[in-house]
């Protein structure tokens, strides 16, 4: 019987996420022979001041429209709406929702609900361009991250005369150290690959890797192919890295691992 060799097989490849998240991914490239190094680069927490988001979420029922460009915006405003004794669920039924990508369409199914739009492409700037109907005279809720995220959404809803309440409703923080286990793959340069989520998981990722390496910390990553999930992420890591090597096709982790294969064979 002839072995079949995985396409990642002894790959080794860094993935940065939150914490909380990695586990998922690194099955799908595990999946496909790779040895996966965890880089956690970002926590994922409420805003500093919930203030602002609950007093969005105490007029919810009043929103035409709400936008989540991110599956944490989802999680952290269905949380927060049990304080006030309802859910996004509940709500979904008066409320018309939209989301940027496709991760962000399957949690809000997980939550039992079918999203209103989606747009073709899993970027800003596909929903504003296919937006189902004008924004004049909308009242459309925005949670976002609290700080790094893009204005462009609620700008132009804004400029086309929709009223927006753009919200912080979580926050991502770098968090304190990098895995020592990916720390000895990187030092020893074993490092085949290292795969970007989002332009925080870049920034956050050169934080660390230079508070544990130096002011040289890019050098070990030399020979390391550097993966990204969009054109956001892109130009972050070139501005922070000085290239990328290949660019997900479809905006997703799936596309990324696609991109892996690819570069690879």
């Amino acid at each position: 019987m002839i072995k079949v060799e995985l396409p990642l097989h002894q790959k080794n490849i860094i993935i940065t996420r939150s914490k909380d998240k990695i586990s998922d991914v690194k099955k799908l490239f595990t999946n496909k022979g790779a040895q996966i190094f965890d880089f956690p680069a970002i926590d994922i927490g409420y805003p500093d001041d919930l203030n602002p988001l609950d007093d969005a979420l105490s007029e919810i029922n009043d929103f035409h429209w709400i936008i989540f460009s991110s599956s944490n915006g989802i999680k952290f405003v269905d949380e927060r709406l049990k304080n006030f004794n309802t859910s996004l669920k509940e709500c979904s039924k008066k409320i018309k929702i939209a989301v940027v990508g496709e991760k962000t369409s399957l949690t809000l199914n997980d939550l039992g609900i079918e999203p209103d739009f989606v747009p073709p492409e899993f970027v800003a700037e596909s929903l504003i361009e296919n937006f189902p109907i004008s924004g004049y005279g909308l009242r459309v809720f925005l949670p976002r991250v609290q700080t790094g995220g893009r204005n462009l959404i609620a700008d132009e809803f804004r400029n086309s005369g929709s009223r927006v309440a753009e919200v912080a409703a979580y926050e991502t923080r770098c968090p304190d150290s990098i895995p020592q286990e990916t720390v000895n793959a990187i030092a020893s340069r074993k490092v085949d690959s290292m795969v970007f989520s989002s332009g925080k998981t870049v920034l956050n990722s050169a934080f660390l890797l230079e508070k544990e390496f130096g002011e040289e910390w890019l050098k070990f990553l030399d020979d390391a192919k550097l993966l990204t999930i969009g054109p956001q992420t892109s130009e972050t890591c070139k501005k922070i890295f000085g290239r990328v090597d290949m660019q997900a096709l479809k905006y997703t982790f799936e596309g990324l691992l696609d991109a892996a294969i690819d570069i690879f064979n």
